[in-house]
Order: C-alpha cells, then sequence, then structure tokens
C-alpha cells in the first residue's frame, strides 16, 4: 500500500515554506518518524517525519519550491524493502549518469577552446567560472600552468631557450617576459534564504517604523567577575549549567524593567501596551541567521532557570529545531556583540518591542576609582528604544539600573 506524504500544516503565521533539503532518495528504506525532508520557513526549519516504515518510492516536489499545507511531497510504499536489485540498478543508473556528465564537455568560449586545444588540456577537466559553466579564457590559462609540473617548468624554459649560434652569426632577440595571467573575477548570485530575507524585513521596518536613539554607558565588571569565580564550580556541579554573564544581565533588565515600564511597553496604533510580565529574547547567531528565543517570566526565574533556557536555546537553534513559539512574543531582548570582538555598536529593536540592551566585549582599561587609577574589567553598555513612547530621561535612568544592578549584584537578590 501507498502512503502520500504531505506537507504538515504550517503554524497560523506562516502562509508557505520552501522546500530546501531532502534527506532520503527514491528507493532508499525509511524508518517511521525518520526525517525525510527540511522545510525552511521565515522563522524556523520544520522537519517531515515519515509516518511508517517502507520505501521512498516517488518525490513530487524538487528542492526550491515553494509549498503550502497539505501539498503533497512524496510517496512511500508501505512495508516495502530496499531490494538489492534496486540499489544496484540505482548504482548504475548514478554510475551510467556520471559517465554520461563526464562525456559532455562543459561549453568554452572561443579563446578558452584555442588555449584547450594548443595545451591539449582535458576540457571536462577544467572547472568553469562564468555563469553555467562555461569556461573563460582564463579559467584555461590557469588550467594550463597548473598541468607544467614545477621541475617542468624549468625544463621547459630550457628547451625553448636558443641555442648557442655560430661566433659571426647575429645573437637572437631576447624573448619578450609572458604576459601576467589575471584571476578570473566572478560575481556569483545567490538568493537569500527565507530567514535571511525576513531578517532584512524585520530590520528595515523597525528603522521606518520607530523613532530609534540610542544611548551608552559603561560598567565595571569586576564584582560580578569575582562573584563567578568564587562560585562557578559549585554552581555548575549542583544546577549541572555554566553560570555565565548572561543569566546576570538577564536579572539586572528584570529589575531596571520594574522600575521604569514604558521600556517594557510596546506600541500599537495611537495605544501604548504597558506589559506587566518580563518576557526577554536573547538573541543567538546561527549559521542560518540572527535568532531570538525568548524566555518567559524572567523575574520569576532563578540564574540557573535563565542559564539552562540560554543553553537549551542555543543548541536548538544550531541544530535547526528550535520552534516558532519558541520566538513569539517577547517584551525587551538583549543581544551580546562581544562574543564576536565587538567594542560598541547600535543594536537595532526587535519590533514591536520598544527597547534593547546590546552587550560588548569586556576590555580592561583604566579607571578612576575613589581618586586613584585602577585597571578593572570595562564594557561598554547600549540601549536603543523608540523615543516615541520612551524619553531619554527615561532610557538613561533605565542603563544606569542596569549598570548599578551589575556594579553591585547583591541588589539583585535584595531587590534595591
Amino acid at each position: 500500500m501507498s502512503v502520500e506524504i504531505r506537507v504538515p500544516q504550517l503554524p497560523e503565521s506562516v502562509a508557505d515554506a520552501t522546500l530546501v533539503a531532502w534527506r532520503k532518495q527514491p528507493g532508499q528504506s525509511v524508518s517511521r518518524d525518520e526525517n525525510l525532508a527540511d522545510l525552511e520557513t521565515d522563522k524556523v526549519v520544520l522537519e517531515v517525519p515519515a509516518p511508517i516504515s517502507g520505501v521512498l518510492r516517488e518525490i513530487k516536489v524538487q528542492t526550491g519550491t515553494a509549498v503550502r499545507s497539505g501539498d503533497l511531497l512524496a510517496v512511500i510504499d508501505d512495508g516495502a524493502v530496499a531490494t538489492a536489485t534496486a540499489t544496484a540498478t540505482a548504482s548504475t543508473s548514478t554510475s551510467a549518469s556520471t559517465k554520461a556528465a563526464a562525456a559532455t564537455a562543459p561549453k568554452a568560449n572561443p579563446a578558452a577552446r584555442r588555449v584547450i586545444e594548443e595545451s591539449r588540456l582535458d576540457a571536462g577537466a577544467i572547472a568553469g567560472s562564468a555563469p553555467g559553466g562555461r569556461i573563460t579564457k582564463n579559467d584555461a590559462l590557469q588550467a594550463a600552468q597548473a598541468a607544467i609540473p614545477a621541475g617542468g617548468a624549468a625544463a621547459a624554459a630550457a628547451a625553448a631557450a636558443p641555442k648557442p649560434a655560430a661566433a659571426k652569426a647575429p645573437p637572437p632577440p631576447s624573448p619578450s617576459p609572458p604576459a601576467p595571467v589575471r584571476t578570473g573575477r566572478v560575481d556569483q548570485r545567490v538568493p537569500m534564504t527565507r530567514l535571511r530575507a525576513r531578517i532584512a524585513e524585520r530590520l528595515v521596518q523597525a528603522q521606518s517604523t520607530q523613532a530609534l536613539l540610542t544611548t551608552f554607558n559603561e560598567v565595571d565588571l569586576t564584582a560580578v567577575q569575582d562573584m563567578r569565580a568564587r562560585y562557578k564550580d559549585g554552581f555548575e556541579k549542583k544546577h549541572g549549567v555554566k553560570l555565565g554573564f548572561m543569566s546576570f544581565f538577564v536579572k539586572a533588565s528584570v529589575e531596571a524593567l520594574k522600575r521604569f515600564p514604558v521600556v517594557n511597553a510596546s506600541v500599537e496604533n495611537n495605544d501604548i501596551i504597558y506589559h506587566e510580565y518580563f518576557d526577554i529574547g536573547v538573541a543567538v547567531s546561527t549559521e542560518r541567521g540572527l535568532l531570538v528565543p525568548v524566555l518567559r517570566d524572567c523575574d520569576a526565574m532563578s540564574f540557573a532557570d535563565i542559564e539552562k533556557g540560554i543553553a537549551g536555546f542555543a543548541a536548538r537553534a544550531r541544530a535547526g529545531s528550535i520552534t516558532l513559539e519558541d520566538l513569539t512574543g517577547g517584551t525587551f531582548s538583549i543581544t551580546n556583540g562581544g562574543i564576536f570582538g565587538s567594542l560598541l555598536s547600535t543594536p537595532i529593536v526587535n519590533v514591536p518591542q520598544s527597547a534593547i540592551l546590546g552587550m560588548h566585549k569586556i576590555q580592561e582599561r583604566p579607571v578612576a576609582v575613589n581618586g586613584a587609577v585602577a585597571v578593572r574589567p570595562m564594557m561598554y553598555l547600549a540601549v536603543t528604544y523608540d523615543h516615541r513612547i520612551v524619553d531619554g530621561r527615561e532610557a538613561v535612568q533605565f542603563l544606569v539600573a542596569v549598570k548599578d544592578c551589575l556594579e553591585d549584584p547583591g541588589r539583585l537578590l535584595l531587590g534595591v
């Protein structure tokens, strides 16, 4: 019996998805719940699991195609087994197609063909850099140079050098130096992934719909570093997760947001929505782009809960298994460019939120402490905010509150 594989029900806010990869090919055995294909939306990558065990008989949709909920993707034969004959046939077909591809020489322009013929090169072994794999003259010249062995170049030059002439014969003209070979100047056009296109859309939306302004301050992280050094081993042994910096910044942000609720608010038409909860998004960088999963009710979370949540988000985001629910909502965000070495930046608000805190690289600098110069681990902080509802006074005081909590972490425990 044949079973149809269809696109699963997409999230309500997602109209369609792009089929980015098939994990199985026709004729291969599949197991129940094994991932058959990856569907990329503008937020997450969804897997298409096999509902039964069997053999993938036919693929209906090729990679790169946009699909909607319920579209037919493939057909599986229930209970079938990939036979040795089928495997051999597939292998023979693959071998035949490979030979056919090798026998078909790539296209080359006239100048390139002349170089190939004069140098007695195999056109099939030359990778063309022009669109469609066409071989250019530079490609052929580089292949010709690469075909001469290291010692052969000197031998070829010696063979090509003129032999001594008779005493009365005029000297032969000196050969002109060979023209330098320029490397190919190639443009590669690659379409944006759905996630990258969505990120671009959101960034432009923030810039065009909000009155963004950024204010800066710096924080001395001596106290935080000392506390981490004292308790990191016991913390990891008890909770099974490392004590990082982000939990301190999340806790400090929650305390500051309680004092200045408008920084935790958002704008909807002509209304200001004050959120009486603290769902903080933590930016995570992946190969596919920047994702901002959300920690819910951070005011009720412990340091260990925050660190475990962030570690779980990072692992799932980089594995491509993060869910749409993990990325929705959020009343405030934190991004850490310091892990890449950024010393200072102006982060962009994650709409519809009204503010975002930017962390940066910790760098030892000389600072004045009680009238004396001391070297301290310093970090520049930045908060970008929507000036439509957040005044400069509130933004600056918010950032000072974050600074105070980090420079004296005991405030986080006492709530002062």
